[in-house]
Formats: C-alpha cells, structure tokens, sequence
C-alpha cells in the first residue's frame, strides 16, 4: 500500500520510511507536491489532523502526517505546539535547530537535572477515503546540558534519553525502538 508522509522534514521521512518499512511511503518531493500547511492548531493533534486532511483531500493518496515537539516541565510544556517556530516562523526549519536547541540550553543553564525534565510528544493522523486516524504517544528524558550526538535531527542532540545519552547518540536502529515517533507509529499502523 502507498502512503503519503506529509513533511518536508528529511529526518521525519527517513524515520517514518524505517519504521512503516511493510508499505511503501512517499515523500511529497517525490509526487512534486510543494504544500505548506499553516500549523495554527492549539495542539499537536490538531495540527497533525489538519496536515493529514488537507494533504489527502489534494491528492486523494492516502496520508500520514505527524505534529510533534518537546514539553519541559519547568516552563508548564514550554515551547509545546510551538517547538519549530518559538523563535518565529521563518526560523521554523531544521537548519535553526541548533539556534533554537542554543536557546532552550541558555534559558536551563543553571537548572539541575531534577528540573530539567522534558516530555517528547508526538501525534500521528493518517487519512484516507474513511476519514481520519490518530495516536499519540510521549518519550520522557531531559535536557542535556549541551549538545551531544551526530544523529537524528531537531532537538535530539539536547533530549536526554533514560540511560544518559541523547537521541542523536542513538543508532537509527536505537532510537527507532524508543522514540514516540516510533511508538505513535506502531499504533496508526494497527489502525491502519
């Protein structure tokens, strides 16, 4: 079966392909499909939802799309929904990851590790001709207090994993068995 993932993100799709690896996932650079959804939901699975319908209802391929960020419990779920864009919109792609990983560092830098704790969430939404399908799941870890690793993309060199290491000093392997990504993907695709 053909999926759509519908991001633009390398990370995203590289990780999605991995894990949904029984179906043959498409990218939207692949089918020259160039979308930009407005992101303005108040939650992940709003915006996930939103992605996903608007995708399909263009291209009647079936679609799957994902809104995910970090929550840090001393700020109340700060940065929450807004993770990509808190330092504004047009610093809302991986290539400012490092800017914005910088900021969440220089903003905890006196924190102990006790109130460093953070949660990754991710909301997946698949769509197809019956409608729409959701699951969410959340990783738990910390913010490191600098960044460490050469994988993954986003915050994953700054989210500390149970066992000490960040997620970009994960083997793709690694962090695919533990990630929520994983997780909320292993549930669509019981749905699915």
């Amino acid at each position: 079966m053909k999926i759509l993932a519908a991001t633009n993100n390398e990370g995203k799709i590289k990780e999605i392909k991995e894990i949904l690896e029984n179906y043959e996932v498409i990218s939207l650079k692949e089918i020259n499909l160039e979308i930009e959804v407005i992101e303005d939901g108040k939650t992940f699975k709003e915006n996930a939802i939103k992605k996903a319908s608007e995708i399909y209802n263009k291209t009647k391929i079936p679609c799957i799309a994902d809104d995910s960020g970090i929550e840090i419990e001393e700020y109340n779920g700060w940065p929450g929904v807004l993770t990509a864009r808190f330092l504004g919109e047009e610093k809302a792609t991986n290539e400012y990851s490092r800017q914005r990983n910088e900021y969440i560092l220089e903003k905890m830098k006196d924190l102990p590790k006790e109130k460093r704790k953070v949660s990754h969430i991710t909301c997946i939404a698949y769509c197809d001709e019956s409608g729409v399908k959701t699951a969410i799941a959340e990783q738990i870890g910390y913010i490191s207090e600098e960044p460490k690793g050469e994988n993954g993309f986003g915050f994953d060199e700054i989210f500390e994993t149970q066992n000490g290491k960040t997620m970009a000093e994960l083997t793709s392997q690694e962090k695919n068995k533990i990630s929520s990504r994983k997780r909320a993907l292993e549930k669509i695709k019981k749905q699915i």
